[in-house]
Order: structure tokens, then sequence, then C-alpha cells
């Protein structure tokens, strides 16, 4: 057996042919296989890697090189993408043999952080990685929106294809990575094939001439759904416009559905809103997504907290040795190794990848690192800790 990397036209026969088993209707058409020769230009810049043996591939994993915010800072991030196996090669450790390589070729050309959707969380947790939030699908009729329809509401809501206006788009995504704790974006190779496609209507909402709110939808049917993807709003003026837009569909269709962040409130929208509000997390499917970092580097300079503690990071490839956090000096993190780090006294906490994953994400507090087996962390280093990597909520966005 051997693993390698392999080029664009090689996905096709290998990484491609696999994914669609593992995640399609199956057997594909034969038309099916030649739209694959379409997404060739959106995927040009992965790492895809393979286990071979002889001419047959056996697995196949790739690396996306993204971006993404880590309580404020805009880090390279390695999402992981398109992993599948052969049936016949299934539970033989191919995965982890390629994951392990990927995550090192990728790490060593700077990617601090990766982040994934799982078919199985559990599995991935052996890699480190640690569950985030899933976004909420917000549904309702715009029926219920009817008292924004005449509010006189400062701003304008534009709308197009997003062929037209991907321009914008992008600009406020990348507005969002800079501003939201979590938030990551494709490669622009990878972002573009919405706009080739041009499958969507693009709403946004201006003030001053400025986007503030942006969001892609479709429209199934009449009397159907209008079914919007994520609803990113800078304030909630913006987020106002776009609601009021909606209200204008009561005559043609029956609901609207959109994603909203786990920190959205949509039930204080407005006064007579009836919604339903839903997180589905199911296997194999409707996952939510998982991060981890892949290298200390990725805390230095964070704003934190005032605490100080030292860490003892075990049991992973990546993350490794003794530390001492320190955020008490400049409100940013110092990152102290070697035999300074182990200088005085100080509250110790032993941590896996995925219990400091989870502290600088923001996902869990130091006592649920310890219920979770994630980290030894006694009562003095969990102030610290909670000191240091307030609770927040991660919001990753891109979906792959």
């Amino acid at each position: 057996m051997t693993v390698r990397r392999v080029n664009a036209e090689e996905r096709l026969s290998t990484s491609f042919a696999l994914g669609a088993y593992a995640f399609e209707a199956s057997p594909r058409s034969a038309a099916r296989a030649e739209e694959f020769r379409g997404y060739l230009p959106y995927n040009e810049g992965n790492r895809t890697l393979v286990v071979e043996e002889g001419r047959t591939t056996l697995a196949a994993a790739s690396a996306i090189p993204m971006r993404q915010n880590l309580r404020g800072e805009v880090l390279p991030m390695a999402g992981v993408a398109g992993v599948a196996t052969h049936p016949l090669a299934r539970r033989r450790g191919h995965v982890r043999t390629l994951l392990h390589r990927l995550l090192d070729e990728m790490r060593d050309e700077g990617h601090q952080l990766s982040a994934l959707y799982p078919f199985r969380p559990s599995f991935y947790a052996r890699f480190g990685y640690v569950g985030l939030p899933k976004p909420r699908t917000v549904t309702f009729s715009p029926a219920d929106l009817g008292e924004l329809l005449n509010a006189d509401l400062p701003g304008e809501v534009g709308w197009e294809r997003i062929g037209e206006g991907y321009r914008d788009w992008r600009a406020f995504t990348e507005r969002c990575l800079n501003e939201r704790h979590g938030f990551a974006i494709f490669p622009g190779y990878r972002d573009v094939g919405l706009r080739d496609r041009d499958e969507h209507w693009l709403l946004t909402a201006r003030t001053g001439g400025t986007v503030t709110g942006a969001l892609l939808y479709r429209i199934d049917d009449h009397g159907g759904t209008l079914a919007a993807g994520d609803l990113l709003a800078a304030d909630p003026l913006a987020r106002a416009l776009m609601l009021q837009f909606f209200g204008r569909h009561v005559d043609q269709v029956e609901r609207v559905t959109v994603q909203v962040p786990v920190d959205e409130v949509p039930e204080l929208w407005l006064t007579d809103l009836a919604v339903h509000v839903e997180a589905r997390v199911a296997r194999p499917s409707y996952a939510a997504p998982m991060a981890r970092l892949l290298s200390i580097d990725a805390l230095a300079g964070l704003p934190v907290g005032p605490g100080r503690v030292r860490v003892e990071l075990t049991g992973d490839r990546w993350l490794a040795g003794s530390y001492l956090l320190d955020g008490t000096t400049t409100g940013v993190l110092e990152l102290v190794t070697g035999a300074a780090a182990t200088v005085g006294s100080l509250p110790t906490a032993t941590l896996t990848a995925a219990g400091l994953s989870a502290l600088a994400y923001g996902v869990l507090d130091p006592v649920e690192v310890g219920l979770r087996g994630l980290g030894d962390v006694s009562t003095d280093a969990a102030a610290e800790l909670r000191r240091l990597f307030p609770r927040q909520h991660p919001y990753v966005f891109a979906d792959f």
C-alpha cells in the first residue's frame, strides 16, 4: 500500500469516486460522473491524499486551506473534507494514516487550526477534535412579519442573482471573518463556485451605501418555501431590513427558513412572530462541526482575560509539552515555554488536545473539560482557565 497526493485530474477516479459512493445516491449515473469534471477548478488548491493498493484507491481525504477567526484573530485553518474509504477496505486504519499525514503537512505549511463535519463525532474525538455549536434553522410564516411592512426603516435592500452580486457577498463574508469568533471562509478558488453556478438569489441590506447584511436564498415553488442560508447581519437594523423583504412574499410562499447562529433569539425578533427553532444533529447526516488547535502557537497573542496557569499537554501528536499561559500583563496571551514555564508555584492543569481546543473555542467550561475526560483540572486551575478563556459561541458558517 502507498500514500500519495493526487493531482486535479486524478481526483475524478480516486477521491471523487469514493466520495460519491460514501455521500451520494449510488451507483452514480454516467451523467453524474461527468458532472464531477466541472468541480475540478473549485478543488484545485485542495490537498488530497489517497491510500492505494495496486491500482485500487482504498481511502481518500482532502484538506481545504481556509481561514478562521479564533477569539478575534484570523488564522490559517485546514478544513478536512471528503474522507471516504472503499467499502471493502473499511476499519483497517486507512483514514487514521491519511489524517495523520494530511494534518502533518497542513501544519507544516502554517495551518494552526483545523475543522470538519464528522460522520461520527467520537471517531474524530480520537484525533483531538471537539464539537462546536450547530447553527439553528428558523422557520416562520411571512404573514407574521406584517408589522414590518409599513415600518420606515433607514437603509435599503439589494436584490440580485449571486452571479451578479458575488463581489459584495465575498466582501461581506470577509468582514464577518474579521468580526465573528469561529467564522471560517473558503479560499477564493472554492468560493467562486457560488458565482459560477449562479443558483441563488442574493439579498443585501445596506446603510449609507455600505453592506451591513447578506444572505442567499432560493424559492422551491409557488406556495412553498423560501429557503435561505445563513442570515448574516452586522446589526439589528440589517436583520430587520431583510425580514421586511421576506414579509413582501406573504402571497407567494407559505414559509421562510433561515439559518442563524446559536446566540440568536428569533422569538424576540417581533411581538407576534411564531417561530420554530431547531438544531438537528444525527448520524451519519446532520453533523455539527468539530475543530481543534493544530499548533500551540495559535494561542499566542490572542485577546484573553487576566488568568495565569500552567498546562501540561498530553496524548496528542501535535500538541505536547508544558506551557505557561499568561494573560495578566497585556490582555493578550503570552505563551511561555521551556524551563521558564515550570518556575514558581502556579495552578496546573493537564489537558488533552480536545480539552485545550474546547477552552480556546469557548465551548466547554474547565469543569466540563474534566467531566468529559479531556483533562485533569483542579479548582484553582479551572478558575484561571475560566478567566483566560471566557465562554463564547463559535459560528463556523462555512459548510464543507
